[in-house]
């Protein structure tokens, strides 16, 4: 194999419990650990997440997470698991905004903004996500204007079991900013900073 082909290789479980006993006390999510890249200089790619709460990880949180990871690894000495004796790169980051959301911690952290889903395996939905609960979700469907220019329309609240839902993704906004709830004649004018 030519040593600098890009290959994605399995993971290796042990790998990903070294990971998980370097963050264990953190509040967050393994959501992958992978080995990709070139033979000669892999890369182990680290995806977390909070694992309750709203909003994602800051950028200070995944730089004390990734020199947590990495001393970790280091501990093991010349072999780490899954990429053997060698140099390796270390990333560290979370899944992002076009990270489908499939787990309940997902929708709880995206409560407010608009989502693309598929309800029972039809086709996706445009839908404000406005609550989640134990076991479902309260979406408002919006619809684009009639013509260009005019405003969305929202239809009334429904609430839809999760057991119905493809996995959303988070569409992200630009211009209408707004709290759940809040109406859209009172929103704030402004780019909305989307984190997943």
């Amino acid at each position: 194999m030519d040593p600098q082909e890009t290959t994605d290789r399995p993971e290796s479980a042990a790998l990903t419990a070294m990971v998980e006993d370097a963050v264990a006390d953190a509040g967050v999510v393994v959501e992958e650990v992978r080995v990709a890249g070139a033979a000669a200089t892999p890369t182990v790619e680290v995806v977390l997440d909070r694992a309750a709460g709203p909003g994602g990880l800051s950028l200070d949180e995944v730089a004390a997470l990734s020199a947590r990871v990495s001393a970790a690894l280091d501990a093991a000495g010349d072999e780490v698991p899954g990429v053997g004796a060698g140099e390796y790169m270390l990333e560290v980051t979370t899944a992002g905004v076009d990270r489908p959301l499939t787990q309940p911690r997902h929708f709880e952290r995206n409560v407010g903004r608009l989502v693309s889903v598929s309800v029972d395996g039809a086709e996706p939905i445009t839908a404000r996500l406005t609550d989640v609960g134990e076991h479902d979700v309260e979406l408002v469907v919006v619809r684009p204007g009639a013509k260009k220019g005019m405003p969305a329309k929202e239809l009334p609240a429904e609430r839809v079991g999760m057991d119905r839902l493809g996995p959303a993704v988070v569409q992200v906004e630009w211009g209408t900013a707004r709290e759940p709830g809040e109406s859209p004649d009172r929103a704030e004018h402004t780019a909305e900073h989307t984190e997943a």
